[in-house]
């Protein structure tokens, strides 16, 4: 019943099509991650793309993701053109019928871990978010003006003794991932070519001092009301990511956080183009996010699924845990998804099969001898795909 897809980032991953294709995935999330952010992707690039995973035996079902160019997100003078690009990207698309496009609405960082060897106790290891280490990197090493007023005073006291028992080679090491590592291989503002990354960093967040959440609120406004006609045109579904983690870092904005985020945007142009990627692993943090609920509520524009787990701990601090073991019921989400999919197929839509990857993985046996991306091991995500499919089974028969 899941349209099982996997995330492949191109001509390098290290994890290959023909592997993919031997892990269970009929479908691939990928994008023309060669093609610099706010340029046009062309007919001829997509289909080439398109051709190399079809050839595998494989589809392309879901496009994550068409870079929204910092220029869009802060109203710069440019982003009218920006705009206009994108929207020819989108109806390029279309033409090669690929049609479900995740986009982000995240300033500067698209997300954040502060370990990303992370090990637990059966040998594995995951992504951590460590809040005062974070906290620690912008104060303390990245050295943003003014930063302490970002946070809470009782955090920002932890975040110093962090900082205190760092390394100077920890705190470099530290800076890397956050800036770069988890970054560049998904479209980054800044790669290991950049001479000073950290002075790049502070430069791409200051552009943001006079943008709140209401006006990024009001941007996002204004790029939907421009790109969701051409989608709805093309028959193409928008599905925004939310932010990961989905509260505010670096003294950044962030509007895609909460149920009463993603109502705004559903009502801020209503269209059933205008949909939602609903990510547990980025929603998960907050535990005021009721999950199971939110798909209930917004089951109908969710044209997208990132499945993951996490496991939370003091100030905001969260792992990410295997498919089935974290503090996410993954059981009730699972749940409400068949749900919504049987209920789509009653009322005849095309789109039942709500596409599902799953969203990052352990490190687990085989994926200590790779160099695969930052939370995109084969091993791991093989497994948790094989756990998701089989609850989905289970919860399907059950109800039928």
């Amino acid at each position: 019943m899941l349209l099982k897809t996997w995330r492949w980032f191109g001509a390098k991953d290290n994890v290959t099509l023909n592997e993919i294709r031997q892990v269970g995935a009929t479908g691939i999330v990928t994008a023309l991650h060669h093609i610099p952010n706010g340029e046009v992707w062309n007919i001829s690039e997509i289909q080439k793309v398109k051709t190399e995973i079809e050839n595998s035996g494989l589809t392309w079902e879901v496009v994550e993701s068409l870079p929204v160019s910092e220029g869009i997100k802060q109203a710069t003078s440019d982003r009218d053109s920006l705009i206009a690009n994108y929207c020819t990207s989108l109806r390029n698309l279309a033409a090669c019928n690929v049609k479900t496009v995740v986009y982000n609405f995240m300033p500067v960082l698209d997300w954040a871990r502060t370990d990303l060897e992370y090990k637990l106790p059966d040998g594995s290891e995951t992504m951590y978010f460590d809040f005062p280490t974070f906290i620690a990197f912008d104060l303390y090493i990245l050295k943003r003006p003014d930063g302490e007023k970002d946070y809470p005073a009782h955090i920002v006291e932890l975040a110093k003794v962090v900082a205190s028992k760092m390394t100077s080679d920890e705190a470099e090491k530290l800076a890397y991932n956050i800036i770069i590592k988890t970054q560049g291989f998904i479209d980054g503002t800044i790669d290991g070519n950049t001479v000073h990354p950290k002075q790049a960093f502070l430069s791409l967040i200051d552009k943001y001092k006079s943008i709140d959440e209401t006006q990024l609120r009001e941007n996002l406004r204004y790029f939907l009301s421009k790109i969701v006609p051409v989608a709805e045109e093309c028959g193409v579904k928008m599905c925004i990511h939310p932010d990961d983690p989905p509260f505010p870092l670096l003294g950044l904005p962030r509007i895609v956080k909460t149920a009463s985020d993603l109502r705004w945007i559903i009502d801020a142009v209503p269209s059933p183009s205008n949909g939602i990627t609903f990510c547990t692993g980025s929603l998960g943090p907050r535990t005021d996010n009721l999950l199971p609920e939110m798909i209930s509520e917004f089951g109908s524009h969710i044209h997208f699924l990132h499945l993951r787990n996490l496991t939370r701990s003091a100030n905001g601090s969260f792992y990410e845990a295997g498919h089935l073991d974290g503090e996410i019921n993954m059981a009730e989400i699972m749940k409400q998804v068949v749900k919504e999919q049987i209920r789509r197929r009653k009322e005849g839509r095309s789109d039942w099969q709500i596409p599902v990857r799953p969203d990052h993985g352990l490190k687990i046996l085989s994926d200590f001898s790779r160099n695969d991306n930052p939370g995109y091991p084969l091993s791991g995500r093989m497994k948790g795909l094989a756990q998701l499919e089989g609850l989905a089974k289970g919860i399907a028969a059950m109800m039928e």
